[in-house]
């Protein structure tokens, strides 16, 4: 009896083992699919995991977001988040969808949706204060979001000053996006500035700075920072894209425009990017206008 209960025992466990192996097989093979754009795909992979934990659900549930549906990616990621309470970039992309759902769903609910978002990007933030994202989203939502549901310009400040001590560069990048929020387009250009040279390798630096410009008139300024950002990043797809729709805003260069466009259409994105959706919208604008 004894030796048929091990044998029993041997055999649950080897179970298990397979189970957990092609789960995690699973796992890398949904993230890779999400890594590649391909979301319904990797939904479909990871509908099919044995064992769903918080990875697992974090992961269904960006892809969620990703196509839209934003009452499914709060599901997902509220159980994800309730397993793992302190996973920061849970609980950032669970403040995300939250916010889509304010912003797209009934006019009775955003409020209180509203609310939810600024509550788990706060969470997300407290939890990893060197999440640029998870800053850039709370910042984002103070500066759009009215007092009532507590935005508002004054606490997009408060933010930036604790952002001082921390990272300079990307203090600066959150002053700049509160003073163009007041029209002060000049102290914006002088923010982005300061941030570019206290942050010189990253060509995010000059994408910003480039698409202020391109705003205030200054069109050659803003091409030379629009090719500096290339030269220094040339397989960084969102350049392309920002390129071409500053065009589209301008009304100018819109065959290059298209071109550009065009390009982006047919690159290897990542979830970072702009969805390439936008950007065939923005192909047929200029093909309306322009064919």
């Amino acid at each position: 009896m004894i030796s048929t209960s091990i044998a029993q025992i041997s055999i649950l466990a080897a179970l298990f083992s397979a189970v957990a192996a092609a789960d995690m097989q699973d796992g890398n093979q949904a993230l890779t699919l999400y890594q590649s754009t391909e979301y319904r795909s990797s939904l479909d992979v990871l509908s099919s995991t044995v064992r769903k934990d918080a990875t697992v659900f974090c992961l269904m549930g960006r892809n969620y977001f990703m196509i839209g549906d934003y009452k499914k990616a709060i599901q997902a990621l509220s159980k994800a988040t309730t397993m793992e309470p302190r996973n920061a970039e849970c609980a950032n992309w669970l403040g995300r969808a939250y916010g889509r759902q304010a912003e797209t769903g009934s006019v009775l609910t955003a409020i209180g949706y509203a609310t939810k978002a600024r509550q788990m990007f706060e969470k997300s933030v407290a939890l990893d204060p060197s999440n640029r994202k998870a800053l850039g989203d709370l910042l984002t939502f103070y500066l759009r979001a009215p007092e009532t549901v507590g935005g508002g310009i004054k606490r997009a400040e408060e933010l930036a000053q604790h952002l001082a001590g921390r990272d300079p560069a990307e203090s600066h990048f959150a002053q700049a996006q509160i003073e163009e929020k007041r029209k002060d387009y000049y102290s914006a250009e002088q923010h982005l500035r300061l941030a570019r040279e206290l942050d010189p390798a990253n060509p995010r630096r000059s994408l910003d700075l480039a698409i202020l410009l391109g705003k205030m008139g200054r069109l050659a300024e803003s091409d030379s920072m629009f090719t500096l950002a290339a030269t220094s990043a040339p397989s960084w797809a969102e350049i392309t894209f920002e390129r071409a729709r500053a065009y589209i805003v301008e009304q100018r260069n819109l065959e290059q425009a298209k071109r550009l466009l065009q390009r982006y259409v047919r690159s290897q994105l990542t979830p970072d990017d702009p969805p390439r959706e936008e950007a065939e919208t923005l192909l047929n604008k200029i093909n309306a206008c322009c064919p």
